[in-house]
């Protein structure tokens, strides 16, 4: 019994980091019709920036992770501009020109900080906490924080979207961007704040993770690998659809991987994937291409 809680509670924690890495992904889409490949490369960013401002100079975590969401954000705005912006109508371009900027930023870190040791960032709260009275169910306390953020960053995100008059612009263009250029909003504007605010999001999962993992330049490989699974689950364009299924699919795959093998936990999520487009090709929530 205490194992099946333990692996609910840690599906529950990692879900909201995959759901921040997977809005993130939808808003760059849905508004730029860019496949971001290089938005795991953004997690990776987040994740040393608070490795050099923490770990190495000092900063405080908070104040890391913030630096990290407003970094990360600023390269997104300025990858924006010069690679994806002439690409814009020219969507194998622009998905040309993401797995480029994956190769760069990742050659750019290696050459920073090196493809030797993984880099350790320690824990701003070590230890960890019990849960339900169990013996064998503990949380360890900076888990708790990282959790913590990602659930305040995506209601905010949500928040900004649906109650903000910039959200319904970004929403509005993601649903048809010919009738929002028609309504006098401005595209190129609209794709630069999607674009950053996208990044920022990547960097603040990658800044939240970066005590909990081993970072190195590569760790954005299999993060974005389940990002695109999550969002195709979900429907593509569809936010909720990319949260629903950023639950569902770290759910089934934690426990897959707690009782069988790590493996055979990515293998199945990717039959889940095609099952799920077998019986709604449009995803659990799509319903053609919003945010």
């Amino acid at each position: 019994m205490d194992t099946v809680v333990q692996t609910l509670v840690n599906a529950l924690m990692q879900s909201s980091f995959v759901a921040l890495m997977a809005v993130g992904l939808v808003l760059i889409f849905g508004v730029m019709r860019v496949i971001n490949f290089a938005h795991g490369e953004f997690y990776m960013a987040g994740a040393y920036v608070v490795f050099w401002l923490y770990a190495q100079h000092d900063l405080p975590f908070f104040a890391a992770v913030v630096a990290a969401m407003i970094i990360v954000g600023i390269i997104g705005l300025i990858i924006e501009q010069l690679l994806f912006k002439p690409m814009r109508e020219n969507p194998l371009g622009g998905l040309i020109m993401s797995i480029g900027v994956l190769f760069i930023l990742q050659v750019l870190a290696a050459v920073t900080f090196g493809v030797g040791l993984m880099k350790h960032i320690p824990p701003l709260y070590p230890g960890a906490t019990p849960l339900f009275g169990m013996d064998g169910v503990s949380v360890p306390w900076q888990r708790l924080v990282a959790f913590g953020i990602a659930v305040l960053l995506l209601i905010g995100f949500w928040l900004f979207l649906k109650r903000t008059r910039l959200g319904w612009a970004l929403r509005a263009c993601a649903q048809d961007r010919e009738a929002a250029a028609l309504q006098g909003m401005s595209i190129n504007r609209l794709a630069l704040i999607a674009m950053g605010l996208g990044a920022g999001l990547a960097g603040a999962a990658g800044a939240i993770m970066a005590p909990l993992v081993r970072v190195y330049p590569y760790i954005g490989g299999p993060v974005i690998v389940t990002a695109f699974i999550v969002i195709v689950v979900g429907g593509i364009g569809s936010l909720e659809g990319a949260v629903l299924a950023a639950v569902l699919y770290t759910f089934f795959h934690t426990f897959v991987a707690t009782y069988l093998d790590g493996t055979i936990a990515s293998i199945l999520g990717l039959l889940l994937m095609l099952l799920v487009l077998i019986v709604r090709p449009a995803g659990l929530l799509g319903k053609g291409e919003k945010v």
